[in-house]
C-alpha cells in the first residue's frame, strides 16, 4: 500500500507538504467517520487506510482523541461557513438566529447538506460530554468558529433591539450546550429504531421556542 505521506505532493515548502499530508489523513479520518461511526474510527483503521506507519501517525497526533478533535475542527469550521452563508438571506437576526438552532438541531434534514454526514453530526454530539471535561480548551478552539457565527447574530438583534442587552458569547454557548444535551439524549433513543423526522422537528421548534423566549427583548 501506498502511504499518505508518498502520495502528498512534494512541491511548495516543506510547511506546505506536511499541511497537505495533515490534511489528506483528515479527509480519510472524516470518511471513516462517515463510513463506520465513532467505534470505527481506530488508530489500527486508520493506518490500514491510510497506510501510515504508527510512528508517523503519533509524529501528528497525540492519539485517537487528537484526531478526533481535529476532525471535529475543521468540520465545525466547515458548517460555521456554511451557516453564514445560508442565513445570508433572513430578513433579521432573529430569523437568522432561528436558522441556526433549527440546522443544529436538525442536522442539515431541512437545509441544502452543508457535507456532514449523520455519523459526524451523532459523533461530534456523543463525544462532546467527554471532551468538554477531558480536552476543554481544544474543544472550546474546534467550537469557536460555530458560535461565532451564532455570536455575531446575537450581536446584531441586540443592537436592533430584537434582543435583551446580554453577553452574545455567553448565550451563544449556553444555545448551544443545550442544543448538544438534548440531541445527545434524542441520539442515544435513536440508535436501535429509525430517526424520528417529525419527532425531531418537533423538538427543533420546542427549542427554538425555549431559547426565543430566553433571549427576545
Amino acid at each position: 500500500m501506498v502511504s499518505i505521506a508518498e502520495r502528498a505532493p512534494t512541491s511548495g515548502t516543506p510547511d506546505q507538504a506536511e499541511c497537505l499530508r495533515r490534511q489528506s489523513i483528515l479527509n480519510a479520518a472524516s470518511a471513516l467517520l462517515e463510513e463506520e461511526g465513532l467505534e470505527g474510527l481506530t488508530i489500527r483503521a486508520m493506518l490500514k487506510r491510510t497506510g501510515l506507519a504508527r510512528r508517523a501517525f503519533y509524529e501528528r497526533f497525540a492519539g485517537k482523541d487528537d484526531l478526533v478533535l481535529s476532525v471535529f475542527e475543521e468540520t465545525l469550521r466547515a458548517a460555521a461557513t456554511f451557516f453564514d452563508e445560508a442565513i445570508a438571506e433572513q430578513p433579521d437576526p432573529l430569523s437568522q438566529i432561528h436558522a441556526i438552532i433549527s440546522g443544529l438541531v436538525l442536522g442539515g434534514q431541512q437545509m441544502e447538506n452543508p457535507g456532514i454526514g449523520v455519523r459526524m453530526v451523532s459523533a461530534i454530539v456523543r463525544e462532546h460530554m467527554r471532551l468538554a471535561q477531558t480536552h476543554p480548551a481544544e474543544l472550546e478552539r474546534a467550537l469557536a468558529p460555530l458560535l461565532g457565527v451564532l455570536a455575531d447574530r446575537i450581536s446584531a438583534g441586540i443592537r436592533q433591539g430584537q434582543l435583551r442587552d446580554s453577553d452574545p458569547a455567553l448565550q451563544a454557548t449556553l444555545i448551544y450546550n443545550l442544543i448538544a444535551s438534548t440531541i445527545h439524549t434524542e441520539l442515544l433513543r435513536e440508535e436501535d429504531a429509525r430517526p424520528d423526522g417529525e419527532g425531531r422537528q418537533r423538538l427543533a421548534d420546542a427549542i427554538w421556542e425555549f431559547c426565543r423566549r430566553a433571549i427576545v427583548a
